[in-house]
């Protein structure tokens, strides 16, 4: 088995589990990329301030899930919704996307042709255009079948500034719906695991449920993130190191699936780190939170919404979980890479 440590010399597959090792990654190599680059707050997509005042957002991303398909998705799906909603959590509609592809000798053309078509309708959900592309051809086992990257352009309404870093004691923690079905979902369809249970991903397009969020909660919502790589717990410990926070969550009212609870229950995974994509956290003043939390359940991507915790200060940049016993116990980084090739 390969160290997944600091130590190592090699980059291991844990550098890309959006946990602890990414962060050290981030930090020890990538750091000189910074803020003189405009990379300082590392929030999901970065504002760009035009001459005539106008905002826009834009962000990158690339997918390598495996496999390409899976129940609830595909690679495609999977990446028009991840730049869609990278760009949602700046609070930006999108204007156009990107679509690269790095297809391996030996894909089979219906296959490529059912994800590009799946493409084709996840863009017709989210009000996104692909506007732009590239497509390479490698030979065989310099991929693995097909890799996708994706970029996104997003108009951000006037007043609307969202981050990590404006995180306010007393926010309430805001979800959107039931997590891990993504990441068990993968599993699932990997066949690595018996799992009983109809797992299926939450891939969807954020951006209509964000926008009814800003319509109800307008500046009183701070920060909003979609819930990726590393799960609740990474975005969470994102945010508190964003904003020097303490943000606390109480376990019993996080959303999460019986099914869900018990495969992670046999398998000794915490939901907390499972990756999901088609869930957000919101950050929302107490004031209005009730009014945002509304706006959520009213959204067919916001049923099972729900407040789990709240901003308890700033200056400890830390994150808490108080358990069903009563006690409250660290919820830390994902250490390394509980599932690689999960988006």
């Amino acid at each position: 088995m390969r160290p997944e440590t600091r130590d190592s010399e090699l980059v291991v597959l844990g550098h890309g589990g959006g946990g602890r090792l990414m962060q050290e990654l981030i930090d020890d190599c990538l750091a000189v990329l910074g803020p003189a680059n405009g990379l300082g707050q590392l929030n999901d997509a970065a504002y760009l301030e035009l001459s005539g005042g106008e905002r826009l957002a834009f962000t990158t991303d690339s997918f390598v899930v495996s496999p390409l398909l899976f129940p609830g998705g595909d690679v495609g799906r999977l990446a028009v919704c991840g730049t869609v909603n990278d760009l949602a959590a700046m609070g930006a509609q999108p204007l156009g996307l990107s679509l690269g592809l790095v297809v391996e000798e030996g894909l089979e053309r219906e296959t490529l042709a059912q994800i590009t078509a799946s493409i084709r309708g996840a863009c017709e959900e989210a009000g996104a255009k692909i506007v732009t592309g590239d497509t390479k051809v490698v030979e065989r086992g310099a991929a693995d079948r097909l890799f996708i990257n994706t970029s996104g352009v997003g108009l951000v309404p006037p007043g609307v500034e969202l981050g990590g870093e404006r995180a306010r004691e007393g926010d309430v923690v805001l979800v959107n719906g039931p997590l891990a079905d993504h990441a068990l979902a993968i599993l699932a369809a990997r066949e690595e695991l018996p799992l009983q249970g109809d797992f299926r991903s939450d891939c969807a397009p954020l951006n209509g449920l964000v926008a009814a969020m800003l319509a109800a909660g307008g500046g009183s919502v701070h920060t909003i993130r979609d819930l990726t790589r590393g799960g609740l717990a990474a975005a969470l410990n994102e945010i508190a190191r964003q904003s020097g926070a303490h943000l606390e969550i109480v376990e019993e009212t996080v959303p999460l699936r019986p099914a869900a609870k018990a495969a992670c229950d046999l398998l000794g995974y915490d939901p907390l780190t499972m990756a999901n994509e088609g869930k957000l956290l919101a950050l929302v003043a107490p004031e209005r939170a009730n009014d945002v939390l509304d706006a959520m359940q009213a959204h067919a991507l916001g049923r099972e919404a729900a407040a789990i915790g709240e901003v308890k200060g700033l200056g400890e940049r830390r994150v808490t979980a108080r358990t069903a016993l009563g006690p409250t116990r660290i919820v830390d980084l994902p250490s390394g890479e509980l599932l690689p090739r999960i988006c």
